[in-house]
Protein backbone atom coordinates (compact mmCIF):
# COMPACT_ATOMS: atom_id res chain seq x y z
CA UNK A 1 0.00 0.00 0.00
CA UNK A 2 1.62 3.49 -0.90
CA UNK A 3 2.38 6.05 1.81
CA UNK A 4 -0.16 9.26 2.00
CA UNK A 5 0.94 12.26 2.34
CA UNK A 6 -0.51 14.06 4.24
CA UNK A 7 -0.10 18.42 5.01
CA UNK A 8 2.28 18.99 7.59
CA UNK A 9 3.56 22.47 8.40
CA UNK A 10 7.46 23.01 9.57
CA UNK A 11 7.82 23.52 13.52
CA UNK A 12 7.46 27.38 14.32
CA UNK A 13 10.30 29.43 14.72
CA UNK A 14 11.63 31.00 17.88
CA UNK A 15 9.33 33.95 19.16
CA UNK A 16 6.05 31.70 17.91
CA UNK A 17 4.66 31.39 21.94
CA UNK A 18 5.19 35.17 22.09
CA UNK A 19 2.34 35.73 19.42
CA UNK A 20 0.73 32.31 19.69
CA UNK A 21 -2.27 33.89 22.26
CA UNK A 22 -3.34 36.67 20.11
CA UNK A 23 -3.09 34.25 16.81
CA UNK A 24 -5.58 31.99 18.39
CA UNK A 25 -7.66 34.93 19.27
CA UNK A 26 -8.11 35.97 15.75
CA UNK A 27 -8.65 32.34 14.77
CA UNK A 28 -11.35 32.04 17.01
CA UNK A 29 -12.72 35.67 16.54
CA UNK A 30 -12.87 34.59 13.01
CA UNK A 31 -14.69 31.25 13.39
CA UNK A 32 -17.38 33.00 15.28
CA UNK A 33 -18.13 35.69 12.60
CA UNK A 34 -18.12 32.90 9.93
CA UNK A 35 -20.90 30.92 11.38
CA UNK A 36 -22.89 34.05 12.74
CA UNK A 37 -26.58 34.53 11.53
CA UNK A 38 -26.81 36.61 8.77
CA UNK A 39 -30.22 37.19 8.39
CA UNK A 40 -30.49 40.52 9.69
CA UNK A 41 -27.42 41.90 7.61
CA UNK A 42 -27.68 44.30 4.40
CA UNK A 43 -25.47 41.57 1.43
CA UNK A 44 -22.87 44.81 1.84
CA UNK A 45 -22.02 43.76 5.57
CA UNK A 46 -21.83 40.00 5.54
CA UNK A 47 -17.78 40.05 4.82
CA UNK A 48 -17.30 43.80 6.78
CA UNK A 49 -16.51 41.84 10.35
CA UNK A 50 -14.09 39.09 8.41
CA UNK A 51 -12.38 42.07 6.45
CA UNK A 52 -11.84 43.96 9.99
CA UNK A 53 -10.48 40.65 11.30
CA UNK A 54 -7.74 40.01 8.93
CA UNK A 55 -6.94 43.87 8.93
CA UNK A 56 -6.20 43.51 12.90
CA UNK A 57 -4.21 40.22 12.28
CA UNK A 58 -1.98 41.57 9.86
CA UNK A 59 -1.54 45.27 11.28
CA UNK A 60 -0.62 43.07 14.33
CA UNK A 61 1.95 41.47 13.16
CA UNK A 62 3.22 44.60 11.06
CA UNK A 63 3.45 46.67 14.63
CA UNK A 64 5.32 43.48 16.05
CA UNK A 65 8.03 43.38 12.97
CA UNK A 66 8.43 47.16 11.60
CA UNK A 67 7.82 49.00 14.39
CA UNK A 68 8.71 47.34 18.08
CA UNK A 69 11.20 45.06 16.21
CA UNK A 70 9.73 42.64 18.47
CA UNK A 71 9.72 39.49 16.17
CA UNK A 72 12.16 37.90 13.99
CA UNK A 73 12.26 38.11 9.88
CA UNK A 74 11.74 34.16 10.31
CA UNK A 75 8.80 34.55 12.19
CA UNK A 76 7.56 36.91 10.29
CA UNK A 77 7.80 34.83 7.09
CA UNK A 78 6.74 32.24 8.73
CA UNK A 79 3.39 34.08 9.36
CA UNK A 80 3.43 34.93 5.91
CA UNK A 81 3.82 31.61 4.75
CA UNK A 82 1.03 30.20 6.64
CA UNK A 83 -1.43 32.65 5.47
CA UNK A 84 -1.67 34.38 9.12
CA UNK A 85 -1.40 37.89 7.38
CA UNK A 86 -1.97 39.67 4.71
CA UNK A 87 1.31 40.11 2.68
CA UNK A 88 -0.12 42.60 -0.22
CA UNK A 89 -2.09 45.00 2.45
CA UNK A 90 1.50 44.61 4.47
CA UNK A 91 3.29 46.09 1.41
CA UNK A 92 1.02 48.66 0.77
CA UNK A 93 1.49 49.86 4.36
CA UNK A 94 4.84 50.59 3.48
CA UNK A 95 4.20 53.07 0.85
CA UNK A 96 3.80 57.04 1.90
CA UNK A 97 -0.14 57.52 1.78
CA UNK A 98 -1.39 53.90 2.72
CA UNK A 99 -0.25 53.37 5.95
CA UNK A 100 -3.95 53.30 7.21
CA UNK A 101 -5.17 51.70 4.54
CA UNK A 102 -8.37 48.97 5.36
CA UNK A 103 -8.38 46.61 2.41
CA UNK A 104 -6.91 46.32 -0.96
CA UNK A 105 -10.40 46.24 -2.40
CA UNK A 106 -10.76 50.73 -1.58
CA UNK A 107 -7.67 51.16 -3.69
CA UNK A 108 -8.88 49.41 -6.58
CA UNK A 109 -10.24 51.37 -9.47
CA UNK A 110 -12.30 48.40 -11.01
CA UNK A 111 -14.26 48.03 -7.81
CA UNK A 112 -15.72 51.49 -7.76
CA UNK A 113 -18.78 53.25 -8.45
CA UNK A 114 -17.13 55.92 -10.60
CA UNK A 115 -14.13 54.45 -11.21
CA UNK A 116 -12.64 56.30 -8.76
CA UNK A 117 -11.54 56.44 -5.30
CA UNK A 118 -13.28 54.74 -2.26
CA UNK A 119 -15.42 57.09 0.34
CA UNK A 120 -13.09 55.66 3.20
CA UNK A 121 -10.02 56.83 1.50
CA UNK A 122 -11.06 61.25 1.56
CA UNK A 123 -9.85 62.98 4.08
CA UNK A 124 -12.29 63.44 6.51
CA UNK A 125 -11.40 67.13 6.36
CA UNK A 126 -12.59 66.69 2.96
CA UNK A 127 -16.00 65.40 3.96
CA UNK A 128 -19.63 66.70 4.55
CA UNK A 129 -19.32 66.45 8.80
CA UNK A 130 -23.45 65.60 8.91
CA UNK A 131 -23.44 62.85 7.04
CA UNK A 132 -21.97 59.63 7.92
CA UNK A 133 -20.04 58.10 5.05
CA UNK A 134 -18.88 53.97 5.21
CA UNK A 135 -17.33 52.01 2.80
CA UNK A 136 -19.38 49.76 1.07
CA UNK A 137 -16.57 46.61 0.81
CA UNK A 138 -15.54 46.53 4.08
CA UNK A 139 -17.40 48.88 6.40
CA UNK A 140 -14.21 51.62 6.72
CA UNK A 141 -15.16 55.56 8.12
CA UNK A 142 -12.01 56.78 7.05
CA UNK A 143 -8.33 55.01 6.12
CA UNK A 144 -7.09 58.22 5.09
CA UNK A 145 -3.41 58.84 5.92
CA UNK A 146 -4.02 62.59 5.98
CA UNK A 147 -6.76 62.31 8.59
Amino acid sequence: MPKIRTLRTKKPPEGWDLIEPMMSEFTRQMREVEVAPTESRRKVEMLWPIHQINHQRSRYIYDLYYKKGEISKELYEFCIREKFVDPVLIAKWKKPGYEKLCCLMCIQKSNQLMGSTCVCRVPKDRMDEERKFECRHCGCRGCASGD
